[in-house]
């Protein structure tokens, strides 16, 4: 084979670079230490849109590499030092992992093939090779790697594009996260002036909120309802009562003993927040709605509107009623002083027979050094002043 190619070699210059005015002209380096060989297989590589350099050496071949940014790699494996074109790739790949090879040695030896393409040898010949199939294997080794470019390109931009839009997103979310805190805060401040509504028509004050939303998170929390749904009951329980806007003032505010029909429209009151607050699909006003209408019904059937009985009372309406008749006979009113804990639990639990929950009236006194503390917390607060209703946590 090397006698074959020095008969048809001819001197040329080491470097050959071809012109054109289409794409780019692929970058071929040609390493042998035979004179001969290696200007043949230029010869062979020639007029094919391919700039050409020679070196006669992986010395000399790495040095251009060096200097000079190649797309292939074609590599005689016998060079000195013993199979010196392996040493070549392997050093070449090390530092140019973007240059695509492909090695020729005339000795069939399948560990040897083996060798190059674990380097990363993009093909393995075995001498003789025509021109034919030398270009194929060349033409198809820069296909292959414009093909795995493109793709680490795409991949690259891809991940960009993930990257940029996930920004995106998070900044949008962050927008809408912003807004939503915006939107609850106006949310809860309306609340908090309906709530306001009612009170001042009556004799509670915004400190028995306080407490009762409190006393309702602290008893769903203890009956297993998740902490959004103990959120949506510390914001709707305040407003039990806001049906009281629609109760005359001679009625609602008569200092003494109510007649039996006063005492018909003051027990329409939780109809009329339920028809206030019904309608919406906020869940916190769904919430609302349901306390409204049921916070006076009686676990034996005895409360109004609508004579419901035991777990057909809705949970929420329970346990306001319990937080609500406890906060009213632990408070102090103008008609009336505070009572001891020990008195209001003997008569929710003995007077007012048949009218809580019994489960969650001992689940509430089960929990009493938590519900004081709520007490003990409010009452100070109440002496300097007042405080919105979502102040604390």
């Amino acid at each position: 084979m090397r006698e074959t190619l020095r008969q048809t070699a001819r001197r040329s210059t080491t470097d050959h670079r071809t012109d054109s005015k289409e794409e780019p002209a692929a970058e071929l380096l040609i390493v042998d230490d035979d004179a001969a060989v290696l200007e043949v297989l230029r010869k062979m590589l020639t007029g094919h849109h391919w700039n050409i350099t020679t070196a006669g050496n992986p010395g000399e071949a790495l040095a251009r590499l060096a200097k000079h940014s190649y797309d292939l790699l074609l590599c005689d494996v016998n060079m000195p030092p013993g199979r010196g074109g392996l040493e070549l790739v392997r050093a070449a790949h090390g530092r140019f992992a973007d240059m695509a090879t492909i090695m020729i040695s005339g000795d069939d030896d399948l560990a040897v093939g083996q060798e190059a393409l674990e380097l990363g040898a993009f093909g393995y010949l075995v001498k003789p090779v025509s021109q034919n199939e030398i270009v194929i294997n060349v033409s198809n080794a820069l296909h292959r790697r414009r093909l795995r470019l493109e793709n680490r390109a795409y991949q690259h931009n891809l991940q960009q594009a993930v990257v940029d839009r996930t920004k995106e997103l998070l900044d949008t979310i962050e927008q809408l996260e912003f807004a939503e805190r915006q939107l609850r805060g106006s949310h809860y401040e309306a609340i908090e002036r309906l709530t306001r509504a009612a009170e001042y028509r009556d004799d509670q004050t915004g400190q028995h909120l306080q407490r009762m939303s409190r006393y309702c998170t602290l008893l769903g929390a203890r009956t297993g309802m998740s902490k959004d749904e103990c959120d949506l009951l510390r914001s709707a329980s305040p407003m039990h009562d806001i049906g009281k806007v629609g109760i005359p003032d001679e009625v609602l505010l008569k200092p003494g003993k109510l007649s039996a029909a006063e005492r018909d429209i003051m027990r329409r009151h939780p109809e009329i927040g339920f028809r206030i607050l019904s309608g919406s699909k906020s869940p916190l006003m769904q919430m609302a709605s349901t306390i409204a209408i049921s916070h006076h019904e009686k676990f034996d059937g005895s409360g109004y509107p609508r004579g419901v009985t035991g777990e057909r009372i809705p949970l929420t309406g329970r346990i306001v009623a319990i937080a609500d008749v406890f906060d009213a006979l632990t408070s102090v009113r103008v008609y009336k002083p505070a009572l001891s804990t020990d008195q209001a639990s003997e008569i929710m639990h003995n007077v007012m027979t048949g009218h809580f929950d019994p489960g969650l009236l001992s689940a509430f006194f089960g929990a009493i050094d938590e519900v004081l503390l709520i007490k003990d917390r409010f009452s100070e607060e109440q002496q300097h002043g007042g405080t919105s209703l979502h102040s604390f946590p």
